[in-house]
């Protein structure tokens, strides 16, 4: 009796000298819905999505702006609108007053994973010993294409000034006709201030605030590969996210989409690059050149995404297609885990 007693008296001595294991809070999974989002068969809208209010926040027609400005307080970086296929190139000039040719200018777009180390104007400005000096080199910006496949011609710009509150720039066309000077306000609550070079320049506000949405559905230019493995810039059709805090995202393809609860989606590892979900969420069969194709849905591909108020989401693309049978209707399925 003893015995029994002293080894019960040591039993609860140890275990008082252990935490007990962390445990993870259960998790209801939310109800699944399912959402078609109305880019149209020519893809001219972008569209902002939000997951946890489970709405469309904005849309706008992706010819309503040509370039996004950041607004922190530090940013600088300028961004292209790749939804219409544009591009940029320096051209080493300095005098704005002159006409430029761009024959022979090395044209560069932005990269796809929304990396601002990588864009097509790059840094336009250089500090040295705490001054900053422009470099006031003109830029030549080719605007791209319309919906129905129209130029939209290009312009010159020169970046000429930038502080926590705004930018200035100077642009027009390329003969040096219609020379401006534009201000362009910067506004935090957004990723960037877009800047459309049509009616005379104007500043566009048409991001929604950076903390309301998750996905993006857009056009916008990547690098696909030649059948000799060959890079060259293609324009496609898919989503991105928001770069805005801790949103990632990851893709499963082993797992069926049932099997993706809570816990596995901790265990998985994400990525913050901003086409992680992209286009190949679809394939095409049919032949490309005369237009006589079919997208056709990746069953097996699914998305887990981590919002920006560490809320866990799986997604997958159910349809591309509305119900006449029109493209540019990507229908997709979600759960919050």
């Amino acid at each position: 009796m003893k015995k029994a007693l002293f080894i019960l008296i040591i039993s609860i001595g140890l275990t008082s000298c252990f935490k007990e294991d962390e445990r993870l809070e259960p998790h209801d999974p939310g109800d699944a819905v399912t959402v078609q989002v109305d880019m149209t068969k020519d893809y001219r809208y972008q569209v902002y999505y939000d997951l946890e209010s489970e709405r469309i926040v904005s849309q706008n027609l992706k010819t309503e702006w040509d370039l996004g400005f950041e607004t922190s307080d530090t940013g600088w970086h300028v961004i292209l609108n790749t939804a219409n296929f544009m591009w940029a190139g320096n051209t080493g000039k300095t005098d704005f007053s002159q006409s430029i040719d761009t024959t022979g200018l090395e044209w560069k777009f932005d990269k796809s994973d929304g990396n601002l180390d990588s864009t097509a104007i790059g840094r336009w400005f250089e500090i040295l010993a705490g001054d900053t000096t422009y470099t006031n080199h003109v830029y030549a910006i080719n605007r791209g294409y319309t919906p129905s496949g129209d130029l939209r011609g290009i312009k010159k710009i020169i970046f000429q000034f930038v502080d926590n509150n705004q930018y200035r720039i100077a642009w027009g066309n390329v003969d040096d006709t219609e020379p401006n000077v534009f201000t362009i306000e910067k506004d935090s609550s957004m990723n960037f201030v877009f800047f459309s070079f049509g009616d005379g320049g104007q500043q566009k506000n048409l991001e929604p605030h950076k903390k309301d949405w998750d996905l993006w559905f857009t056009q916008y230019t990547t690098i696909l590969l030649t059948n000799e493995g060959d890079p060259y810039p293609y324009l496609v059709t898919g989503t991105l996210i928001n770069k805005y805090q801790n949103t990632m995202v990851t893709q499963d393809s082993i797992a069926s989409f049932q099997q993706i609860d809570y816990q596995k989606a901790l265990a998985l590892n994400y990525t913050k690059a901003l086409d992680v979900i992209g286009y190949n969420w679809k394939v095409i069969e049919g032949d490309v050149q005369s237009g006589n194709v079919n997208y056709v849905i990746r069953e097996n591909l699914f998305y887990i995404i981590r919002t920006q108020d560490d809320f866990y989401y799986k997604l997958r693309f159910i349809d591309f297609y509305n119900d006449v049978g029109e493209k540019g209707y990507p229908t997709f399925e979600f759960q919050r885990l």
